[in-house]
């Protein structure tokens, strides 16, 4: 089962953190872009460029240390076909390191229109007689809100060809209490969702006592983190909002059980944008970047303890 790969990564690291690759020109150094604006022009061509190097850099320097990236597919869609392909490029680098992928595409729809998503991110696509892989991620983050219409077509995905999902349930946007703190039946809507979660990630089990069905709760709300594993025992957690948008260690140690186990934390701006905010060299990006991740681990490791794997 694929997160059954992502949690021994984790082990094997004593790192549950993904590098978030979300990319904008403006964070992508200077000396990068002149380069590829000067080969490419200053065009979509010439920026997707940018951010390849960019990621490759990044992905050097982490890959020994971080188990896991998170490309974020709008940062790539935005800049056309060509951002796609650095998407798939990406991708393709990371995979090549022995890194995790998990897409953020929050892909949301039903039938076979949700099959489709699922076959270009998760599955294989048929060409006369052969087949292909659309893109290469080993898990995709989706929205789970138009009920199991959307989600049966990715569990499918998932058995046939060893992915795994992480289903939006408590996001850390300041406004997610908007829709996911109201109540039915005095139950938040966010505790639904991950029930849900719960019961179809029982279709994809996994060895180490977490099934292929994940959720993404936010760092930003550690007290439904913990209300969240106390009724998931079995759902591997996605853990935005750290560094960046003010969540720390601490707010998400609940996430983790005995083990050690039970979550991986994300950080985009905070490892990308490293040199920035150490005020270092340009051509050092990929050196702040790797500081970074090696403070964020430690902080972290400093919260929840060893990370210990046994089957369940």
């Amino acid at each position: 089962m694929s997160l059954d790969r992502l949690i021994e990564k984790i082990e094997q690291k004593q790192n549950p953190t993904v590098a978030g690759l979300d990319p904008k020109l403006d964070y992508v150094p200077e000396f990068i872009r002149e380069k590829c604006f000067d080969k490419y022009g200053e065009t979509l061509k010439g920026a997707a460029k940018a951010l390849l190097e960019f990621n490759k850099g990044l992905i050097d320097a982490l890959y020994d240390i971080v188990p896991a990236v998170k490309p974020q597919a709008a940062y790539y869609e935005m800049y056309g076909f060509q951002g796609m392909k650095t998407l798939y490029k990406t991708q393709e680098y990371a995979r090549s390191k022995g890194m995790y992928v998990i897409t953020d595409g929050k892909r949301n729809d039903i039938g076979a229109t949700m099959e489709a998503y699922a076959t270009a991110h998760l599955g294989k696509v048929k060409v006369g007689k052969e087949e292909y892989e659309p893109f290469i991620a080993d898990a995709l983050t989706v929205n789970g809100y138009l009920g199991s219409d959307g989600i049966k077509p990715l569990l499918k995905m998932c058995q046939e060809n060893d992915k795994g999902i992480f289903v939006l349930a408590k996001t850390s946007n300041p406004s997610s209490g908007e829709l996911q703190d109201k109540t039915v039946d005095g139950v938040p809507v966010y505790e639904l969702m991950g029930k849900m979660c719960e019961e179809w990630g029982k279709e994809v089990p996994g060895v180490y006592g977490y099934n292929g069905v994940g959720i993404v709760a936010g760092a930003t709300y550690p007290e439904q983190i913990k209300r969240l594993r106390e009724i998931l025992p079995h759902t591997f957690f996605l853990i935005p909002g750290y560094g960046a948008q003010g969540a720390s260690a601490k707010d998400i140690a609940a996430a983790f059980d005995k083990n050690g186990l039970g979550g991986i934390v994300n950080s985009s701006r905070g490892i990308m944008c490293a040199y920035q905010k150490q005020k270092c060299d340009e051509h050092e990006f990929a050196e702040a970047a790797r500081k970074e991740a090696i403070r964020m681990r430690d902080e972290i490791m400093g919260e929840i303890g060893k990370i210990t794997v046994s089957n369940s």
